[in-house]
């Protein structure tokens, strides 16, 4: 099997069902966003972290291709069967930042993204994390998207700063704190 098919040469490509949409259209916007936050999960597990951080991270972009397939595919024509975000998706995510924010300081100010070039990866994680949620919320408000799409990346979002927070931590790096000025 070839890898190029010259089908989106002029510009359009298909979703999963069979539909040809333009390659700028908010479906693929939303795909190939949560398809960029994988890539960057993929960065931070390259780090020098924890073999429990990476399990989570590879499970994380196991959902992620569950979210990019279900936002690749046409909900009108499409036939394929995709498999779903469950609620112990969003669990698992929460029972992860529980178990590290029992560790960390309390949080008492905003946090600057920095610290070294792993929590800076996860901040770069985290921003991408929250635009695919913002393109997606705006899908949801065109065409049909699975509610636990929005939640999962909701939350996901909030790990990754978590996780930020914690690698910072365990690095006994200090926070980068924003001090404002007034």
């Amino acid at each position: 099997m070839k890898i190029y098919t010259r089908t989106g040469d002029k510009g359009s490509t298909s979703l999963i069902g069979g539909t040809r949409v333009p390659k700028y259209h908010l479906r693929i916007e939303a795909y190939g966003t949560v398809d960029e936050l994988n890539s960057y999960i993929g960065l931070i597990m390259c780090q020098d972290i924890s073999t429990h951080q990476q399990t989570i991270l590879k499970e994380i972009q196991d959902r992620l291709f569950t979210v990019g397939a279900s936002l690749a595919a046409d909900p009108e024509t499409s036939r394929m069967k995709i498999p779903d975000l469950k609620p112990e998706d969003v669990l698992l995510l929460e029972s992860e930042m529980d178990a590290m924010n029992e560790v960390l300081p309390e949080l008492r100010h905003f946090i600057l993204p920095g610290g070294n070039t792993v929590v800076s990866y996860c901040h770069i994680a985290r921003c991408v994390c929250r635009r695919a949620e913002r393109i997606t919320v705006h899908l949801a408000t065109e065409s049909y998207v699975d509610e636990n799409m929005t939640v999962y990346l909701n939350r996901l979002s909030d790990y990754l700063f978590v996780l930020a927070r914690k690698l910072n931590f365990d690095a006994k790096t200090e926070e980068n704190t924003w001090l404002p000025r007034i």
